[in-house]
């Protein structure tokens, strides 16, 4: 196939304003990504845009496998809470309340 560019788990994208540090999130347009490397803004770096990782959550919430989970760009932190939040995969694992992270199965679909 001629056409074919790359798997797509993982993209290059441009750094936003403040950079990117490495295993934390970011919205990027309308994708929710992981930085895999920590670059200044401008530069490329590799996204993680589908793929289970472990990362900041609301303490408060407990996660059962499988449910609904959104970015809370406002917080930082992965959230059970629609709201304004980006809806952006499912819990890959239960996370108790309280915890300060939880894994996250990210879909890589843009909404």
């Amino acid at each position: 196939m001629e056409n074919f560019d790359q798997e797509g788990e993982v993209i290059p994208l441009t750094a936003p304003t403040g950079g990117v540090v490495s295993g934390t999130a970011y919205k990027i347009g309308s994708l929710i990504v992981v930085a895999l490397v920590t670059v200044a803004e401008t530069l490329p770096f590799s996204a993680l845009v589908k793929g289970v990782v472990t990362h900041a959550k609301v303490s408060a919430q407990a996660w059962t496998e499988g449910v609904k989970i959104y970015w809370d760009d406002s917080a930082k932190n992965f959230t059970t809470t629609v709201g304004a939040n980006t809806l952006c995969g499912v819990a890959a694992a239960a996370a108790a309340n309280p915890s300060a992270t939880g894994d996250v199965r990210l879909d890589g679909v843009a909404r």
